[in-house]
């Protein structure tokens, strides 16, 4: 996957951008780290009980000049994109994606694209 400008995970009909005033110590606040190359990871467990490692992952990558971004839902071994959104079997990982970007915007990372 490459970084985009707006991405969405798959199946989600909501589509998300950096925000532009998103500076790199608010990523760092806000629980990302700095990758090997430079970029900034989160990456934070979907399921009700973070101490299952089976679960799915929600996995966001920005690039190190804050221009671009990637973001996926994984499985737990963060190989393969899940679609989440494709059965209602999968609700409570769906409200807690919401969640957690919904969070996100509220600190001033990330904004919805309409």
């Amino acid at each position: 996957m490459a970084f985009t400008k707006t991405a969405s995970v798959l199946g989600s009909p909501v589509v998300y951008r950096l925000n532009p005033n998103a500076k790199r110590y608010t990523l760092k606040d806000n629980g990302f780290t700095e990758t090997n190359s430079g970029n900034f990871q989160l990456i934070r467990p979907l399921d009700a009980t973070p101490q299952n490692k089976t679960g799915f992952k929600l996995k966001v990558t920005v690039t190190s000049d804050l221009s671009s971004f990637k973001m996926s839902v994984t499985t737990a071994n963060g190989l393969k994109a899940v679609n989440i959104f494709k059965d209602a079997s999968h609700e409570m990982n769906q409200e807690k994606f919401y969640f957690l970007m919904d969070g996100m915007i509220s600190r001033g990372l990330f904004e919805k694209v309409e």
